[in-house]
């Protein structure tokens, strides 16, 4: 199929409609009805010529519905003059989300936990094979947003706060989505998101203004969708929200001068939802729906998602006519849309289907889903002094409370066969609560819980009921922090953990029995006034279907926990240091003229986490001290584990800029990987770092290398050499 040949055919109305995307409630009957109304779907295809479908009503569809639907959807566009295919594009965000029976995996924040690319490109792939197997080959993932608001609703999403870890992690998801060949069945179209600086909200809201400086910009924010260009990432959606003032859905210079010019992509840009009209409703920096649209084709938009009707193609249409919209801006548009559709094998195979009927959920993609869960779980503390609690012995008897003890929701998060993830009913009856988990290990007799399955039930904050259990146990199980939400719904006014948790905390402390705390949350909430009365903390994060049975492996050591911090899990509501934050930031005069330097303390610092054995790491080894422009350094050390079984233990490499033009952070991530030593094992680890490594942005906003000392540091110890 020749693109040219086939862009000089299309009438206008014709194109404009491959920039259309529409939602699936323009083809389905009603609110509450998975039927297909066949004029509602002829009116989106033929007529209107809809280039895309997305979406789902209110839940997951089985591989037979999907079968159904692709082929209805392209059953339709044989109807047309050109027959070109519908590309249906959908949130697979972790795990094939809207398709019924399919596998999931634990969210982003938990698996940046892992410091382990190679869990998340195996995540990534079984997520591409479960979606393609629908006939969808476009999903809306990976996250490249930096995650420096632990306040924002879609934090989970992210692979935390720090700039490299989140280009690599997400970066290794574009690559095993999409593989060699688009047109395999193992593989989807990725989709960076969002660009730019959508994480970073003033006020924690989601698709709330954003004021960053053009070095934050630059520093912090822009290096991970660099790494997505890089990596042949095939398309782009847009940050929902403004940046110091302008909505990015309207911003030629981030959609075209930076991400089209500068970061050199060549993919389709498509909105996020609804974001056209938004530059209308919200941003108010269009008079008129029709101008929002203008406005947003011209800054670089190819295509919009609109998605509940077909103002859009009016609008464009009339546009192009009256000479607002160049068709030289048209065309650019469409060939790319043509583009991914021809990549994808889409005129040849539009069902998207391989030969061969895909399994969902396999005992080999559930294996992967448990390996995951295992590898996020992050103990921050065991125990008071010397002495630890965990693991709790498997003759203890325990009383397991909360509300999140005895919830499936809360352990998958947003994005879990519905968009909220909160529909109990829609999750497969095969998945556990942390409660069956905990009895299959060591029998009903031995656990107490009074948790009910609704996160809000009356009993999962029953303070009465958990002291009177608590005279009959050894040890308390809490299991605290919040239910599934997504995006806006999940907005919070405070990170501080709700009063009804902090009661029943706080009054099972209080019998004197060791609590251990199992925290299964999407963001840090504060639990500052728990920790000194904790006997163990264990962060599970989003774990997904295989949580529970994850957190119970770790909480009896069958699992040894070695998961490290992807983010700064905060002390105080207002103290939301990142652990990469400039020297003066950290810099405080609490008396006058009484200089100290105390600034960074978060309850656990990025990086930070337990292990039920120890290790130990060796000097480095530099393999040069002095360094020219071009030159590799080469660090080399050891570790050891000193302790008495086998563990994994994440392992970051961080460099420090002493001195620059530009005010240096006190450190930054520039490797990390993640190993498994046997009792008493050594094991030599090597990290290289370029030049590139060492550079940073300037004052006029390029990136730069200066000559100057620097120092790397690996797991406490330090190493210097000196650039130029």
């Amino acid at each position: 199929m020749n693109i040219k040949s086939l862009l000089k055919k299309l009438t206008l109305a014709e194109k404009v409609g491959q920039m259309t995307q529409v939602t699936s409630h323009l083809y389905l009957k009603d609110n509450s009805s998975d039927e297909i109304d066949p004029k509602k779907l002829a009116k989106a295809v033929v007529d209107k010529k809809v280039g895309s479908i997305l979406n789902v009503k209110t839940h997951a569809f089985s591989i037979e519905k999907w079968d159904e639907v692709i082929a209805a959807i392209q059953g339709q566009v044989q109807k047309t003059k050109h027959k070109i295919p519908v590309i249906y594009g959908i949130d697979s965000i972790h795990g094939a989300t809207y398709v019924k029976g399919a596998t999931l995996f634990p969210h982003n924040i938990g698996m940046a936990a892992t410091r382990n690319n190679q869990l998340v490109a195996e995540a990534a792939k079984v997520t591409a094979i479960e979606t393609r197997a629908a006939g969808i080959p476009w999903n809306f993932d990976p996250v490249f947003d930096v995650g420096r608001v632990p306040a924002w609703a879609r934090f989970e999403e992210t692979f935390g706060e720090d700039t490299y870890l989140c280009a690599q992690m997400a970066g290794t998801a574009v690559t095993a989505y999409q593989g060699k060949d688009l047109r395999a069945a193992d593989t989807v179209a990725a989709c960076m998101k969002h660009f730019l600086g959508y994480s970073s909200p003033d006020n924690g809201h989601d698709r709330a203004p954003s004021n960053i400086s053009e070095n934050q910009l630059r520093e912090i924010f822009l290096p991970p969708f660099q790494e997505a260009v890089d990596r042949g990432v095939a398309t782009v959606m847009i940050n929902s929200g403004e940046i110091n003032g302008v909505p990015v859905h309207g911003s030629y210079q981030l959609l075209t001068t930076i991400l089209r010019k500068e970061l050199k992509f060549k993919g389709l840009a498509v909105t996020d939802w609804e974001d056209i009209i938004r530059l209308h409703t919200r941003h108010r920096i269009a008079a008129t729906p029709k101008e929002a649209v203008g406005i947003a084709i011209n800054a670089g938009i190819d295509m919009s998602m609109v998605p509940f009707d077909f103002s859009f193609t009016k609008y464009l249409i009339e546009l192009v006519n009256e000479g607002v919209v160049p068709i030289k801006r048209i065309d650019e548009a469409v060939t790319r849309i043509l583009k991914l559709k021809k990549d994808l094998g889409l005129f040849e195979n539009p069902l998207a289907k391989g030969a061969k009927k895909v399994k969902l959920n396999t005992p080999e993609s559930k294996e992967i889903s448990l390996n995951a869960a295992r590898a996020t779980m992050t103990l921050v503390k065991n125990g008071n002094g010397k002495k630890s609690v965990l693991p709790l012995s498997k003759k203890s008897k325990i009383l397991l409370a909360g509300p999140a003890a005895n919830n499936v929701s809360c352990l998958h998060g947003s994005w879990s066969w519905t968009w909220q993830g909160k529909e109990v009913g829609q999750y497969p009856k095969t998945v556990k609560t942390i409660h069956k988990a905990l009895t299959e290990k060591i029998g009903k007799d031995q656990v107490i819980c009074f948790s009910k399955s609704k996160y809000e039930a009356a009993d999962n904050f029953n303070i009465k009921k958990l002291q009177a259990s608590a005279k009959k146990v050894d040890q308390i199980v809490l299991c605290l922090g919040e239910d599934a939400y997504a995006e806006g719904p999940g907005y919070s006014p405070t990170l501080i953990l709700d009063d009804r948790q902090m009661a029943l905390a706080s009054a099972a402390i209080q019998t004197g029995k060791p609590v251990t705390l199992v925290m299964v949350e999407g963001r840090p909430r504060i639990i500052r006034k728990l920790v000194p009365g904790a006997a163990a903390i264990l962060l599970a994060y989003r774990p997904g279907p295989q949580g529970a049975t994850a957190i119970v492996e770790t909480l009896l050591g069958e699992h040894n926990p070695g998961g490290k911090l992807a983010f700064s899990y905060p002390r105080y509501s207002n103290d939301l240091l990142a652990y990469d934050h400039k020297y003066s930031a950290a810099v405080q005069e609490l008396e006058a003229a009484v200089i100290t330097d105390g600034g960074y303390h978060p309850q656990w610092p990025f990086g930070f986490g337990l292990s039920y054995t120890n290790f130990e790491f060796g000097k480095l080894k530099l393999n040069k001290k002095k360094l020219k422009k071009g030159d590799i350094l080469k660090i080399t050390t050891t570790v050891k584990n000193t302790g008495k079984r086998a563990g994994t233990v994440g392992v970051d490499c961080f460099v420090r800029d002493c001195y620059a033009s530009v005010t240096p952070a006190v450190r930054r991530l520039k490797r990390y990987t993640s190993i498994e030593l046997a009792k008493g094992e050594k094991r030599n680890i090597e990290f290289e770092l370029n030049e590139k490594d060492l550079s940073f942005i300037d004052q006029n906003g390029k990136r730069i290398v200066e000559a100057g000392d620097f120092e790397v540091m690996i797991g406490g110890e330090v190493g210097k050499f000196r650039l130029g």
